[in-house]
């Protein structure tokens, strides 16, 4: 299986991607022995984490270190259980399906809690930090963001001044939003030195009988998430050892940003059963409840629901593990060839793929979001009570399109991160970009396609969305130069293109290599519905930085991108679906 590299899939044809039904016999069991620890301890609690019990959100926690879950893809010398970055993927949507709260300790731990020091620490600070936090003995929490810095992370306030004897620094400043801080003793804190360009980072310890000078605020009120321990943290002359910087002075925010691309691509995750499950809830609802002595599951408005939310996630799952298994080859192939260190090879896999990580992050927390909230509906006025599970599945959603980076300053990020590999010469986009200008001044073919082969069209679309999304960023790079960031709303709407187009494939890839109907089906529905809004996004670009002839010439290029052969029928693939879901009684793809 060819590897490709990060943004490389707009410019080059994919043919085939490593799906979830080809997790190894190892990560099989893994599964279900996650499984059966969530459903056995958490799923029944699930009005004990809407009580605010932080005491089970940590005593789940310390089994789950106890179990080896803490530590997955961190090598054996640390404690960890070395098995791959799709293991570490997998464990996070499985243990993440039950309770965002659950879902939010676990992934802040595991994600920015240990990864700092994982990827940026020295040797000996590996060694004394990772086997408590990989065992569940001790936990972390990541302080960066604060009162007057949130999207912009460099402009925090907090500070480090070096002692006279030149032995620790002074950290002074306050924190906010810190998952897991009621109960954490190791975190990683965000302050600058003196006047810095960039904050730098510091490991500190927390010991709630000495304190040194750390205070913790009340517990969070917050929307959802509710058992999910959420403080602000202050600082008053904490002291640090000069050996506690991780990496180097200035590096932080470097190091805030790599780590945030680790928790994007596993919130993904993080989404996936949880998704799942409140479809598996709403079918089952759906065949259980009657209207007019009637299953609601047999009307069409209801199938509509179930077909759609199960599209979605399938598009989430397929996406969230083809990019795990690019990140996993990646790391072999830097260890392997290169002779990387395996936090070295991490660090520069993480990198490599993060505009698929924010494309994930995206997709998959809107994804939940909707799956969620088509779920109350289902439910009807039941669905607004709290004693059904959607209601708090919606409420525990709803962060997701915040936390990593909002998800309208990860759109951004696609396309900024995109633009400087091509101005590095990491991919080629001008090339291809040219060809597609030229070929809207060529005549279009009129020979017939033989799409006689499953998935055939839909992957000859995939080939002009692309072609489309060229088209639409070479004429706004054209336009606005250097000036493009300043473009937001144009910037949105190609980030959108290409999301729609990341995902697509991956859907179809998925489809073709599953090779069933409903398979088909949703790739196919996934496709139609991301036509339509690339089509919307498109027009709204070029009428905005086109005019006159070339404005009516790149309508038509549009036009063409996105004209089917063969159009489906969204209606009869719905149907499709849905009668495999409810006869199945639970999500089943």
């Amino acid at each position: 299986m060819e590897t490709i590299k990060g943004g490389e899939f707009l410019v080059k044809e994919v043919k085939e991607i490593f799906i979830s039904e080809e997790f190894t016999e190892e990560q099989l069991m893994m599964r279900e022995a996650v499984t059966e620890f969530i459903d056995r301890e958490v799923w029944p609690l699930k009005d004990r984490f809407e009580q605010k019990d932080y005491a089970l959100t940590e005593e789940l926690m310390r089994k789950a270190g106890e179990m080896g879950l803490l530590g997955v893809s961190i090598p054996a010398k640390y404690g960890g259980m070395e098995m791959g970055f799709v293991s570490t993927m997998l464990v996070t949507d499985i243990i993440s399906g039950a309770t965002g709260s659950l879902g939010t300790a676990f992934g802040a731990h595991t994600g920015i809690g240990v990864m700092p020091i994982f990827l940026y620490g020295t040797e000996e600070q590996r060694m004394k930090y990772l086997p408590d936090l990989v065992s569940g003995n001790k936990f972390g929490a990541y302080c960066l963001t604060e009162p007057g810095s949130g999207s912009d992370a460099n402009s925090g306030k907090t500070t480090a001044t070096l002692s006279d004897d030149g032995k620790h620094y002074l950290i002074n400043g306050a924190k906010m939003w810190i998952s897991n801080a009621g109960f954490a003793e190791i975190f990683t804190v965000f302050a600058r030195i003196g006047d810095d360009k960039n904050i730098t980072a510091f490991i500190v310890e927390y010991d709630k009988n000495n304190p040194n000078g750390i205070t913790l605020g009340e517990e969070e009120g917050k929307l959802g998430i509710k058992s999910s321990s959420t403080r602000q943290v202050f600082f008053n002359d904490t002291k640090v050892p000069v050996e506690n910087i991780l990496s180097e002075r200035d590096e932080g925010f470097k190091i805030a940003l790599n780590a945030l691309n680790v928790g994007r691509i596993k919130l993904a995750a993080a989404c996936l059963d949880a998704g799942k499950r409140v479809i598996t809830e709403s079918i089952i609802y759906a065949n259980e409840r009657k209207q007019f002595k009637t299953p609601i599951g047999q009307f069409g408005a209801i199938q509509y629901k179930l077909a759609e939310m199960a599209t979605s996630t399938f598009v989430s799952d397929a996406g969230s593990y083809r990019a795990a298994k690019d990140v996993e080859n990646y790391i072999t192939y830097l260890v392997d060839n290169k002779g990387m260190e395996e936090h070295e090879a991490e660090l520069k896999a993480f990198s490599e793929y993060a505009i698929e990580a924010a494309i994930l992050k995206v997709y998959a927390s809107e994804s939940a979001q909707f799956v969620t909230d088509e779920g109350i509906q289902i439910f009807g006025g039941m669905g607004f009570s709290t004693e059904m599970p959607v209601e708090s599945a919606w409420r525990d959603a709803r962060i997701t399109r915040i936390y990593e980076g909002t998800n309208e300053i990860n759109r951004l990020l696609t396309i900024s991160m995109l633009l400087k590999k091509a101005m590095k010469g990491k991919i080629d986009l001008l090339g291809p970009a040219t060809e597609v200008g030229k070929s809207l001044m060529a005549m279009p073919s009129f020979d017939k396609p033989d799409f006689s082969e499953p998935m055939s069209e839909e992957l000859a679309m995939i080939k002009k969305l692309k072609d489309a999304f060229l088209m639409l960023s070479g004429k706004a790079v054209q336009t606005f130069g250097m000036d493009l960031g300043k473009e937001q709303q144009l910037v949105t709407l190609a980030a959108n293109v290409m999301i729609e187009i990341y995902m697509a494939e991956s859907a179809i890839l998925k489809a073709k290599k599953v090779a069933k109907e409903s398979r088909y089906a949703m790739a196919s529905l996934n496709l139609f519905n991301a036509v339509q809004k690339i089509e919307k996004y498109g027009k709204e670009a070029i009428m905005y930085f086109a005019s006159s002839d070339e404005q009516r010439m790149m309508l038509m290029g549009l036009k063409r991108f996105t004209k089917y052969t063969n159009m489906p029928n969204p209606v009869q693939l719905r149907k499709i679906i849905a009668k495999e879901l409810l006869e199945a009684n639970k999500f089943c793809f």
